[in-house]
């Protein structure tokens, strides 16, 4: 479990869990859920992340690595809507801690999956 989830409410998530998620579905789920949530696993990274935005961050991840959720993730074409929405979400709310770094980080390792 990432140190930085730890005690927060977002005991479900766990790097391990996160990166393996993204590896095997990144293709599937598309390039805006997998930027989406690798910049808010950036956002989460930065030091000067406040505790309640980490929350925030670790909780709609752990709903997108969640084996069970809304709409299955094997569903084609629909399965990864709600994990788009529930990243949306979390990143209205947590915009101001996505920097410039943050956005070129996801960037490069989204662009390393798709290009």
């Amino acid at each position: 479990m990432s140190d930085l989830a730890g005690g927060n409410g977002a005991d479900a998530y766990s790097d391990a869990s996160f990166w393996n998620k993204v590896k095997q579905f990144a293709k599937q789920a598309g390039r805006e859920v997998i930027d989406n949530a690798l910049c808010l696993y950036y956002a989460a990274q930065r030091p000067d992340t406040p505790k309640w935005a980490k929350t925030v961050i670790f909780g709609a991840l752990a709903y997108f690595i969640a084996p069970i959720d809304a709409i299955p993730d094997l569903t084609p074409f629909v399965g990864f809507t709600d994990d788009l929405g529930a990243l949306a979400a979390a990143l209205a709310m947590v915009s101001v801690y996505v920097d410039d770094n943050v956005k070129n980080q996801a960037a490069e390792k989204t662009a390393a999956w798709f290009d």
